[in-house]
């Protein structure tokens, strides 16, 4: 199946295509840097728009070009650019990523491309499977980040302050991206 992306962006040609990709990769990392920045804090991960972003990009571009645009933001960051939450001011690059959040950013990496892979089979075009897919996605984030972090503080500590404070914002995130997406196609639905 198409992709919201790819469906709304139709490109014949192959030149098209990659500029289509490269212009929606550039908006995704500035999208993924806007969501890092909108924070709540706490300590040790801060809580972010981040995961709802990861995942509706993986959704709505698909496995590949979701995966494709998480790398380059996670390139970017290694890079020393201060696209990250916290950053400059908790440090920059590899430095910073190696840090508590490392595990959450490779989360990302995994659940856009999964994600994606769930909506090229249909997985963002109604609300039960939007769910089944953002739960995914979330689940898949919190098992990479909190098995990083397990590394650095053992898990019961890590699971108290990696998943236990983020429940509710989760929760909210999970379900702003079940309404956004299939409200999205039915919007493409109507314009058709």
């Amino acid at each position: 199946m198409l992709t919201l992306a790819h469906t709304l962006w139709p490109a014949q040609s192959s030149s098209a295509r990659t500029a289509r990709n490269v212009l929606l990769a550039l908006v995704g990392t500035l999208a993924l840097t806007v969501s890092a920045k909108t924070q709540i804090p706490f300590w040790p991960i801060p809580m972010t728009m981040q995961t709802f972003v990861v995942l509706v990009i993986g959704m709505a571009y698909g496995s590949r070009l979701g995966a494709a645009t998480v790398a380059l933001y996670l390139l970017q960051g290694a890079l020393g650019l201060p696209v990250f939450a916290g950053t400059p001011e908790k440090g920059v690059g590899l430095a910073y990523m190696m840090g508590p959040t490392g595990g959450y950013l490779l989360g990302f990496l995994v659940a856009a491309w999964v994600c994606g892979w769930l909506a090229e089979r249909g997985f963002d075009r109604s609300p039960l499977k939007s769910l089944i897919a953002m739960s995914v996605g979330h689940g898949l984030i919190f098992v990479v980040g909190v098995a990083w972090l397990a590394t650095l503080m053992g898990v019961e500590k890590a699971f108290m302050v990696g998943v236990a404070p983020f429940w509710a914002a989760t929760l909210v995130k999970t379900l702003l991206g079940v309404a956004t997406l299939p409200l999205a196609w039915k919007w493409l639905g109507k314009l058709k």
